[in-house]
């Protein structure tokens, strides 16, 4: 029995990392850290309606964040106020909300809340593991389809578009794409901590890294060995998985740039 709970939640976490790590990479390219913070936090919302409404947690997270991610994109295209403050306001305000929300539908509240927050990888179960590797290959041909436009808005979105990258279209692609992986992730790493699994692979990899590829083949190994080395610490330590995962990562996070630090010239 320890060996299949600990088999799912090993292939919980590498699926994560195959799917998150190069993903993440455009996270790091277009400064979207705030934004994967906000849709991660918007996922509270979403399993206290689908406890409250007896329906799967991941469709009603997929379904709140998706949506968020639309109104974070048409909020984006007003000038009176900064982004980064509009992102601010939505994050604490889905924060507060999923909060009130998930102690309204569940009388074991304080459990459920530290779940959706920090994450329990030891309950996955079958369903979650199609959610993350069916779902997951979706989500990797859809960025494997998206790399080269995407590539090209990073590098300058004006002269993407001039060159023919419908750029709407490609953002709400990539914005879907991030919808899903942040849903989806909610049962790992939870919400606290989900876009720290997206960003801290890709930072870490940046240093070594010449091209766009070679740095998301080092931000997806980094995670895959964070998420094997995560989940041995958490249960032979008896600490939460999802928080060991991404100190395993800030390690390997700290090395990259001490690193970097050595390499630099006086």
């Amino acid at each position: 029995m320890n060996e299949l709970f600990m088999l799912r939640a090993l292939a919980a976490g590498l699926g994560l990392a195959l799917i998150a790590a190069p993903l993440g990479c455009f996270v790091v390219w277009r400064r979207m850290a705030y934004f994967g913070e906000t849709v991660s936090q918007t996922g509270l919302i979403g399993v206290a309606l689908g406890i409250g409404l007896s329906i799967n947690p991941t469709l009603s997270v997929l379904a709140v964040t998706v949506g968020v991610s639309m109104l974070l994109l048409l909020l984006g295209r007003q000038t009176k106020v900064p982004v980064d403050s509009v992102l601010g306001v939505l994050a604490h305000t889905a924060l507060a909300a999923g909060v009130i929300a998930t102690a309204q539908v569940s009388s074991t509240r304080n459990d459920l809340l530290m779940s959706i927050l920090f994450g329990d990888v030891f309950s996955v179960t079958v369903a979650d593991l199609r959610w993350i590797f069916i779902g997951g290959a979706f989500a990797l041909g859809a960025l494997l389809w998206l790399w080269r436009p995407l590539l090209a808005i990073c590098v300058h979105e004006d002269m993407a578009a001039a060159e023919g990258v419908n750029v709407a279209q490609t953002n709400a692609a990539f914005i879907l794409v991030l919808a899903f992986v942040v849903a989806v992730s909610l049962k790992i790493v939870g919400a606290l901590v989900t876009i720290a699994f997206l960003i801290i692979p890709a930072a870490a990899a940046r240093p070594f890294s010449e091209t766009p590829e070679q740095m998301a083949f080092f931000a997806t190994i980094f995670a895959l060995l964070s998420a094997a080395i995560g989940l041995l610490i958490s249960y032979s330590a008896d600490v939460p998985g999802g928080p060991a995962i991404v100190m395993v990562l800030a390690s390997i996070f700290a090395v990259s740039m001490a690193a970097t630090l050595w390499r630099a010239p006086a």
